[in-house]
């Protein structure tokens, strides 16, 4: 006769059946770890046995060999294989422009390091020295690093690795640099045509903020804190003209509007029609972004041009200052054939095309916000020194003997 009783052993249920020859017999069901590559447990069931004391025998053999992961046939997996699960299973959760950028970090700089290597193999030592020519290459390689130690959290996560060797890797320090370094600053800047491919790459990859930032710096000569303080009310679209009545700054890693700190970098500032243009593409897209996440824009008076969702908070923030860097650091190292930039040199891009166009100094140094005259000289005697040094180059390769 069956005994109809239900059997729970550590947390697995042991369940009675009749087989056809009338005899009592006991199964259950164990899982034996999760497999990453289909996103789901591995479940097995175990039947056949005479007596629940067997059952808990072969239950016991199934834990010790599962703890000893004699089922973890996933350690040898690749890099690229445990990312390519984690894509899988979190792609969904992603904005589709979040998303782009991440798949561009892991295809252009993570994968070609790492995705071949089995990844239970991959030590601290490897890890620390692949940060360490990330930071010498670019300022946002700090964010390479948690995209790539995010994958290793998943496999740990998933038990397909014991460690993770991103733990003991150490985040170099950045050297400081001179404010001012002349060999650097002769060559940061772009030409017409240069600022031209850039603008147009960015426009082409990425999302439509991020191009109107750009264009907005350069065609302004704004300073990256001048841009992200702007707020709709900054910009009559009537009469084409931008106000600068505020900059952002940052302070013990808090975000503050404050007023400019010299009487000349407020100022009102002639925008083309092209950018007028872009500015209000951007602001109806704006509004749609902000209902994607049930929110909506404030009055314009009130509500900065960019922003960025904060998840933790629900709503949109202003940008850090190192963001912009960052960003753009992200967009040259995937472009071999636009030569590197910083976002200040944008500004000097502003007033390098504004020399070339015959503006004058002083309408210069107006534009630009200096209070003293002579950094606009500055600036002139450095972008017209590499305009020569440029020209010549260019006439010694096309000479060619």
């Amino acid at each position: 006769m069956i005994h109809s009783k239900v059997t729970k052993y550590k947390d697995i249920k042991i369940t009675p059946y009749v087989k056809k020859d009338g005899k009592t017999y006991y199964k259950f069901q164990i899982s034996l770890g999760f497999d990453p590559s289909k996103n789901k447990h591995i479940n097995t069931t175990k039947s056949g046995f005479e007596s629940v004391k067997a059952a808990k025998q072969a239950i016991n053999k199934l834990l010790i060999e599962r703890e000893t992961k004699e089922f973890h046939q996933l350690k040898t997996y690749t890099f690229k294989e445990v990312y390519e699960m984690w894509l899988t299973q979190h792609k969904n959760e992603i904005k589709p422009t979040t998303l782009k950028s991440k798949k561009s970090k892991f295809r252009t700089r993570i994968l070609p390091k790492f995705g071949h290597l089995k990844i239970n193999d991959i030590t601290s030592y490897y890890c620390q020295e692949v940060i360490n020519e990330w930071a010498n290459e670019m300022t946002a390689f700090n964010d390479y690093k948690i995209q790539t130690n995010i994958i290793f959290k998943y496999a740990i996560i998933h038990g397909i690795i014991e460690r993770n060797p991103f733990d003991k890797v150490v985040t170099p320090k950045k050297q400081n640099t001179l404010v001012f370094d002349e060999q650097e600053e002769n060559l940061n800047f772009y030409s017409k045509e240069e600022l031209r491919l850039f603008l147009k790459r960015v426009h082409q990859e990425q999302p439509l903020k991020y191009f109107v930032m750009f264009r907005i710096l350069a065609f302004t000569g704004l300073r990256k804190g001048e841009l992200l303080a702007l707020h709709w009310s900054d910009i009559n679209f009537k009469e084409k003209i931008l106000r600068v009545r505020k900059t952002l700054v940052e302070i013990k890693g808090e975000r503050i509007l404050q007023t400019p700190k010299t009487n000349a970098s407020r100022r009102v500032i002639s925008l083309d029609e092209g950018t007028i243009s872009f500015l209000e593409k951007w602001k109806e897209e704006q509004t749609k972004e902000y209902e994607e996440f049930n929110l909506k824009v404030e009055e314009d008076t009130k509500q900065l041009i960019f922003t960025k969702y904060d998840i933790s908070s629900n709503r949109f923030k202003s940008f850090r200052l190192a963001h912009l860097n960052d960003k753009l650091q992200s967009i040259l190292s995937q472009h071999d054939d636009i030569p590197d930039i910083t976002v200040h040199g944008l500004r000097h891009t502003h007033a390098s095309l504004l020399f070339e166009a015959g503006v004058t100094i002083k309408d210069v140094q107006v534009r630009l916000g200096h209070s003293d005259i002579k950094t606009t000289m500055d600036i002139y005697t450095h972008v017209t020194n590499s305009a020569k040094e440029k020209a010549a180059k260019q006439f010694e390769d096309f000479m060619d003997f």
